[in-house]
């Protein structure tokens, strides 16, 4: 009984987690952590996002990260990264907003309004290499 009790529990917690939250551990946890803190050198922190959706042109680019990747060297709060982040093109529009919402919201602390599904179907009619979604990162303090 009682584990039956631990295995309803379990599968309540897994219905209660959000869309964007599976996203998130499905596609973007391993690298960047299950906090958001990522990996010193090798994969940076999503804590700093939302002084980056603040900024102008700053919820483009996030958009722009998640569909088409990420390639070449960034800052993040005084850091150095230089890899490559892989597009996720094969999300569909409402997984990139629910991601993109979690990320700002658990990681970001962000109050910023939530993203759109319709955002993310206008940045997704044009295409980036991932070297051009770097060179339009906002620039953030």
């Amino acid at each position: 009984m009682r584990t039956f009790l631990l295995l309803l529990a379990f599968l309540g917690l897994a219905l209660a987690q959000s869309e964007g939250a599976k996203v998130y551990s499905a596609n973007c946890q391993s690298c960047h952590q299950v906090n958001g803190q990522g990996l010193p050198g090798a994969f940076p922190p999503l804590t700093h996002l939302d002084k980056v959706v603040q900024a102008q042109g700053g919820r483009a680019y996030l958009i722009r990260v998640v569909l088409y990747g990420l390639q070449g060297p960034l800052t993040v709060e005084g850091k150095a990264f230089n890899g490559v982040m892989p597009p996720f093109r094969q999300l569909k529009d409402p997984e990139v907003a629910a991601v993109l919402n979690h990320i700002l919201t658990a990681f970001a602390k962000s109050k910023a309004k939530p993203f759109t599904p319709e955002e993310v179907k206008a940045q997704r009619a044009k295409a980036y290499a991932p070297q051009e979604v770097l060179k339009s990162r906002p620039p953030v303090k």
